[in-house]
């Protein structure tokens, strides 16, 4: 059974798998920084009303699984966590400009899928708890 969610004048539950890439694919999502990012990603969370469910990052790309409102589409929600956490990082570690040619931390594109039951959100936290430790990529759509 899944948990619904009220607004002033909406009934939801909708949740959302994202993944996107540095620019150029570059692995610098390391360490400190990738401390820093979650950390980052988590505040903004909480700031837009973003409720994470669970998150990954990798040295080179990102996933997070999270539940959004109906006022934010899913654009609307990846434009402001790339944008903001883009700006926070850049802030916190300067010395990745020069990692990224163009000044830009995050590639121009995304994944999206949203999530509807149980069983698909299941097998997504699944894949993004465990990705580091497969022998391969889980595939999602069998």
């Amino acid at each position: 059974m899944c948990a619904l969610r009220r607004s002033s004048h909406a009934v939801y539950d909708l949740k959302y798998h994202f993944v996107w890439i540095p620019k150029y694919r570059k692995s610098i999502l390391v360490g400190e920084v990738a401390e820093y990012t979650q950390e980052v990603f988590r505040r903004i969370g909480e700031e837009y009303g973003f409720s994470i469910d669970t998150m990954d990052v990798q040295e080179d790309h990102v996933h997070i699984f999270l539940e959004a409102s109906p006022k934010h589409s899913p654009a609307q929600v990846a434009q402001v966590l790339k944008s903001i956490s883009a700006r926070e990082i850049f802030r916190q570690f300067p010395w990745l400009r020069e990692q990224l040619w163009g000044g830009e931390l995050w590639g121009d594109g995304y994944f999206v899928r949203s999530v509807g039951d149980q069983v698909t959100a299941d097998i997504i936290r699944r894949y993004i708890k465990y990705q580091e430790e497969q022998a391969g990529q889980l595939k999602l759509w069998e």
